[in-house]
Parts: structure tokens; sequence; C-alpha cells
């Protein structure tokens, strides 16, 4: 029975988390989608180290809510919970200076007994959170939180606080994995005597990878991209981790990130030259103007300006770029990039800014302000990575009325549509492989299309500019994930905003269910389809006028039907099939439905001579079971009835035979069927026969049979 005031509560820990401390996408994700899920009616707690590069206006904010020991191999560590409410989330701080007061996040030679120590604080502290606060849900994210599903299971398993947790494994990038020395296994996580842990830890003859132990532990696996979901699964993207993410595939799905909307919003965002929207966007020209002034670019607004904000390194494509990057601005592109990265890179980009002055403009350097300016300021937004598992910057793009060039992997393809110049539709340009020319190709399609259809050009904008990438739209996924886990929790109806795919899993399994019966028991799927129907079908009967109409289709339909019977009744489908076996197939298909569909019994009474194998001649004969006249209208809505039912289950089948049936059946039935006692009273069987249209000779040789009986 669902809960309807429970809430659903989730734990949610990363080792960064946006505004407090970020290197990356993962900061960006924790920083916004557990305000998401608030706002759609969940109570969420946010679990992240207290580094010491936290700016001191948070830790004034910060209060100290409890403290207790975390057991470490053969330490015992200090763990202080820091509480702090920002935007309706709650976020605890693990606190233990030893481990997390250093100048970066990561990086450091200890960083295995750190994470791990972060992972067990974050199993433990589950009993010491907020009086009412029962985890249902527990989300960990990437390497450093990936040993507390290995842990809830093999320390707490059993208690009665930890038996409803579920655990979420969130994969942001399977490149990192966390891999160590097989050493830690005993001395800082305290699991080599624990044989299904050790094996289940362990990726080769001398290391153990933490994320792999979440693979294997955790209940469900998310990742940040439908496209990369799959990706992941196979040898080229998946890091060594495909084959057990294969194995699990059934637990994976992508569930494409979002940005903060109200954060990157053109028509509000302080840091750029000048505001536009969508519907106005006379401030991205300003912006643009600004901005090459700014690099020491021609001021030209007839030249498109493509630029890169990225981290310089190969997987974000840059042999690429440094391969086609001459083509690209002799071919009267503007090109400008911001980032740092490789040395190769570095010194690349400047030789061709000092190759091309006024067309090239490079910044190694990080400056996230310089970086909102050339979002909005640019006409094109290169990305043209070599693997993505998401993506944050070509959304932000989109957002600005940026065109994104991309690669088609990951979450680039997720959320990219490429330009088609026949319809019209699209929101960027792509190009499938990782070659230089194919992405010489893609700038110059944009270009082109700058220079030549100016129209086109602004309309692929306004649609750009137009896409939903909020967190809400996530978030909800996310949210479907967590009540299919807790279907005891009621979700309120506020947040069902998509209960198709909340249902999706329990509606695949119903579908396999169905498969089965349709050909194994069709007598019994019949029955239920004439119940559903039938309310439909006594509107339709009722006139006098139908059977007429229905005289020829009625009898091919009870042969059909007669067909599919005998053929789920005796598994022996021959033509020839003697009277008496007809009547036992009748007999038992009667007894079937009386079971089967109790709450019409009326219908099943007449409709038990049909279903086995009689034509409309027979309405006569059946009739007489009912000594009233009342009788005759349950008796011809039955007839409606089958029309809709055969042709709705076992229409290939009847089809296949239908000719021979429709011939032969019928007339050994005519002479098989009088033979019960009861219908002996054959009075009420007139007011049928006028209402009815004349048969002709099916009505003859109906009268004809009784008369000789």
């Amino acid at each position: 029975m669902a809960d309807s005031s429970k809430k659903m509560q989730i734990v949610f820990a990363s080792a960064e988390c946006a505004p407090f401390v970020k290197t990356g996408g993962l900061g960006d994700v924790a920083g916004s989608l557990p305000a998401a899920l608030v706002r759609a009616g969940a109570e969420v707690i946010v679990m992240v180290p207290k580094y010491a590069t936290i700016k001191d206006e948070y830790k004034a904010q910060m209060e100290h809510f409890s403290d207790f020991y975390v057991s470490l191999g053969w330490r015992n560590e200090y763990c202080g919970l820091e509480k702090l409410e920002h935007d309706g989330v709650i976020y605890m701080f693990i606190d233990n200076e030893r481990y997390f007061a250093r100048d970066y996040p990561y990086g450091f030679f200890d960083d295995g007994e750190r994470f791990a120590f972060f992972s067990k604080a974050i199993t433990e502290s589950l009993q010491h959170l907020p009086a009412g606060f029962e985890c249902d849900i527990l989300h960990c994210n990437d390497w450093q939180t990936a040993l507390a599903p290995v842990f809830l299971r093999e320390f707490y398993q059993g208690l009665p606080l930890y038996d409803r947790v579920k655990t979420v494994f969130s994969i942001h990038n399977v490149a990192f994995q966390g891999q160590f020395s097989d050493t830690v296994m005993e001395d800082i996580l305290g699991v080599a005597h624990i044989p299904a842990a050790a094996s289940q830890l362990r990726c080769d003859a001398c290391s153990i990878n933490y994320m792999l132990g979440a693979l294997r532990y955790a209940d469900a696996i998310t990742t940040v991209s439908p496209t990369y979901a799959n990706e992941i699964q196979t040898p080229e993207f998946g890091e060594g981790l495909d084959g057990v993410l294969r194995e699990r595939s059934y637990a994976l799905q992508g569930i494409l990130n979002g940005i903060d909307v109200a954060g990157f919003d053109p028509a509000t965002d302080k840091r750029i030259a000048a505001n536009y929207t969508v519907e106005d966007r006379s401030g991205k020209a300003v912006c643009k103007a600004k901005l090459q002034e700014e690099l020491g670019l021609e001021v030209r607004d007839d030249r498109p300006l493509m630029v890169m904000v990225t981290r310089l390194t190969r997987q974000k494509g840059l042999d690429l770029v440094m391969y086609a990057l001459d083509r690209i601005l002799a071919g009267g592109v503007q090109v400008a990039v911001l980032g740092t990265g490789d040395r190769d890179y570095e010194d690349g980009l400047r030789y061709f800014q000092d190759k091309y002055p006024g067309t090239m403009a490079a910044r190694i350097e990080f400056d996230p302000a310089l970086s909102q300016r050339m979002y909005a300021a640019a006409d094109m937004f290169l990305m043209p990575s070599k693997f993505e598992p998401c993506g944050l910057s070509q959304i932000i793009a989109m957002r600005y009325g940026t065109l994104p060039i991309v690669r088609e992997t990951g979450g680039l393809k997720d959320t990219v549509i490429p330009y088609n110049e026949f319809t019209g539709e699209g929101t960027g340009f792509s190009f499938s492989n990782f070659n230089g020319d194919e992405m010489g190709d893609a700038v110059f399609r944009a270009a082109r299309l700058f220079w030549d259809n100016r129209e086109a050009w602004d309309q692929l904008v306004t649609q750009a500019m137009s896409q939903d990438f909020s967190w809400t739209r996530s978030a909800d996924k996310y949210l479907d994930l967590y009540f299919f886990m807790h279907p005891e929790i009621e979700r309120p109806a506020a947040v069902v905003n998509e209960p198709e795919a909340a249902a999706e899993p329990v509606a695949v399994e119903e579908s396999k269910a169905e498969e089965k019966p349709i050909e194994a028991e069709p007598a019994k799927a019949e029955t239920e389809v004439k119940a559903e129907v039938a309310p439909e079908a006594e509107a339709e009967v009722k006139p006098a006028a139908k059977p007429a109409a229905k005289k020829t289709t009625t009898r091919k339909t009870t042969a059909k039907k007669a067909t599919a019977t005998k053929a789920a009744a005796t598994k022996t489908t021959a033509a020839k099939t003697t009277t008496t076996r007809k009547r036992t197939t009748a007999a038992a298909k009667k007894a079937a439905e009386a079971e089967a569909a109790p709450e019409v019994k009326a219908e099943t009474v007449v409709e038990a001579k049909p279903a086995a194998k009689t034509t409309t001649r027979k309405r006569t004969a059946t009739t007489a079971k009912k000594t009233t006249t009342k009788a005759a209208a349950p008796k011809a809505e039955a007839k409606a009835e089958a029309k809709p039912a055969v042709k709705a289950k076992p229409a290939p089948k009847a089809a296949e035979v239908k000719p021979a049936a429709a011939k032969d059946e019928p007339k050994a039935e005519v002479k098989a069927k009088p033979k019960p006692a009861k219908e002996a009273p054959v009075s009420p069987a007139t007011p049928v026969e006028e209402k009815a249209p004349t048969k002709k000779t099916s009505v003859r040789k109906a009268t004809a049979t009784r008369k000789r009986r």
C-alpha cells in the first residue's frame, strides 16, 4: 500500500558541488540536480567533503550538527557533520582536516584512503541525520563515492535503518575509476576477509577498482546521456569496464544533464556586454563587436565568429583542430579559443594566432567571466570531442544563440539536432567520424549558411534558443527511477509530469506476460475482450436494420472464431473433426467462459454455442434456452461482440483457414446442435426470427431441422 504522507528522502553524495567547490561537470550537476529534486517535492541532503578551499562566507554559515568516529581498516577517524541550508537543500559537509584540509580536492598520494573514508563516512552518517529523515535513496557519484554501496551491503545490511536504503550510482566519466594497489583492501577498506567483496573489487592480480565495486553493488546505475550509456558498453568507450556494464545493462540508463537556466540567461546575465532574448537578438550583435575588439580580432559582422571554451586535451578533439585550423582561418572564419591543457596544443594555438592576426585569438588561461562573454558573442561553438559523456558547453552555447558544431558522440549527439537544409529543422551542425576533414566540412557547412542564407540561419538560432535544457526535465526522470525502486511511497500528484516513463519498467513486463496467452488460451482471451466491448456493441446491435447488413460478415466471423477455438482445445486443427468432438469442445468452452467471466453470465450462456462454430442461422436454436423474448438482445450483442474479439486476437491464424471453415463447418453444426432436450420449447424463437432479417435458406434449414427432431 502506497504511503501518501511520506516524501521521497534522498542522500546525494558527491566529491564536489557548486558553488562550494567545483573542478568540472560533476560540480555543476551536484549544485543543480538536488535543488531541482527539492522543487519537485523530494527531501534532499547533499554530502560533500569540507575542503579548506571552500570560501569563508559559506564556512561562516555552517553549524556543527553532529560528530562521531568512523572505522577505516584499523583506524578510528573523527568525522564531523557541518550543516548548511542553501536554495532549499540541506548540505552536510564531512569534516576531517587530516583528509580534506588541502589546497585542491584531488591529486594526492593518499586519494585512495581519503575517498574510502568519505564513502564510509557517508554510510555511517545515515544514522546521524536530522530527526524524521530516513534515507530512501543513497545517490553516489563517480569513483570518489563508489565504495559507499559496497560498505552499505557488507557492513550495514540487516540493520533496520539501512534495509530500506536503495543505492544509485552515477557515472559522469568512466575514464576516471579510482584504481589502487590491492594492499588497501585490508589496510584501509577492511574487506579482504570477505571473499565476495574482495573478488568483486579486484580488477587484476594486484589492483582494485573503486568504480567496479559500485557497478557490482549498486541497485541502479545511471550515466549522463542515453548515447553514452550505450557507448560505455563497448570496448572502444568502456575503459575496461564494458564487460560488467553489459552484464548489468538491465540496471543501466542514461539521463541527460541540464543546466541552470536562471544562471545562464542572456536576458538577465550581468556578465555580458548587452542582454538579449530569443525575440530581440540585437544585443548579441553588440556582444560580438565588443568581444572582437577585446580579443584583437577584426570588428566585422559579415564574418562568422567561432569559439572554443575547453580543456586543451586529445579527448576534446584538439588533434582535429590543429589539423583543420589552417583551412578554417584561410577560409574567412574568425576563431577564438579559451582554455589550458597540454603544452603542445597551447603552443600550436599561439602559432596560429601569430600567423593569422585579426582572425585568430588564443587565450591560454582559465577565465570564467571571459568564457561567458564568448558564449554570448559567438556565432558558432566548436566541440569536436573524441568522447563526451554529456557536455554542458554545447547546451550553454545554444542557450545564448550560438550554434554548436559537434562530433556525434555521447551527450553531444543527444543534445544537438543537426541542420537539415530540406526541412529547416535542427539546432546546430554535426559530423560523425573523428576526422579533421569531416570537422572542417561541418565548419564550412555552417559558415556557408551564415553567408548565403541568413534567414535560415536566424531560424536555426531561434530553434536552438527555444530548447528546454532545464534541470526540471532531468530531475523528473531521476524521480521516475527513485519511485520505481520504492513503489510503497506514493508520488505526489504535482510531481507526476511523465507517468508513462515512471510506469515503463512495469509495462514491459506486462506486455511480455500478454504475449503467450494469445496463442495458448484464445478462448479465455476472447471472453475477456467481449466483456470489455459489450457496452459499445449494445449500441451498435439494437437497431433492427443492423443484422441485415451483417448477414455474411457474421457467418465468416463465427467461422473464424470456430477455427481459433478448435485449435486451442484440440491442437489438431483438421477441417473434418467429428460432431461428437465439436460438442465436447463446445461444452468445455462454455464451462471455461462461465468461470472466466461470471459477471457476464447472461452473455456467456448465449456465447457458448457461437464459440463452438455456430453460424447466424443457429440463433433460433440458441435463443430457445432463454424462454423469454428478452434473450434476443443479449444474443444479438454477443454476435456483434464476436467480431471485434476475433479481429483483435488470433486474426492471422483464423485468416489462413477462413475459406474452408466458412464452407464446411456450418452444415455439420446445424445437425449436431439440436441434440439437447432443453431446446424443445421453440415459441420464443419466433420474435427473434422476425426481428432479425429474413435469412432465406439459412432460416428454412434451421426450421426444418427442428421439425424433423
